[in-house]
């Protein structure tokens, strides 16, 4: 009757105490190549960190039932959590060594229903503007054939990293 999916992750303290060392560009790619440990929330809903550059960030999910809503589609917050990753990860990959982020706002468009049933989907970040303070970053969830599912916009502030974690 019952469906049962178990997960492991590693300390997220290893990668927490490596923000701010390092370019955020060289962050995320070490977060990639696994050199350092992925976020727990990237075990919890299975999905990846599959690209990243200056300005740009791309994160797969293959969604599956354990994603639903009471209504059998997957559930919203899968949507905003996937486009929040790949907004704020297009911004941090442009910070120097020093600095971190945070996410201020996400305004979600959801377009289409995603099941089971669509496949692999990416969220794809990249930076609109970045200045000083703040960012801000738009992600679009599209599916295997290009077509529109979700789309965000998120503003982010920018900060030093304290120099105790730095």
């Amino acid at each position: 009757m019952g469906r049962v999916r178990t997960y492991e992750w590693d300390d997220p303290s290893i990668t927490a105490a490596a923000v701010g060392r390092a370019s955020g560009l060289e962050f995320l790619r070490a977060v990639q190549a696994g050199h350092l440990p992925a976020p727990p929330i990237a075990a919890t809903l299975d999905f990846t960190l599959d690209e990243v550059d200056e300005g740009r960030a791309q994160f797969s999910i293959t969604p599956g039932e354990e994603h639903y809503n009471p209504i059998g589609s997957v559930h919203g917050g899968v949507y905003a959590t996937l486009l929040d990753s790949a907004a704020g990860c297009a911004v941090q990959s442009t910070l120097p060594p020093g600095m971190g982020y945070t996410s201020l706002d996400l305004t979600v468009k959801f377009l289409k229903r995603i099941t089971s049933d669509t496949g692999r989907v990416r969220a794809v970040g990249t930076v609109v503007s970045r200045g000083r303070q703040t960012a801000l970053a738009e992600a679009r969830l599209i599916d295997a054939q290009d077509r529109l599912l979700a789309h965000a916009t998120s503003s982010c502030m920018l900060f030093p990293v304290p120099a105790s974690t730095a």
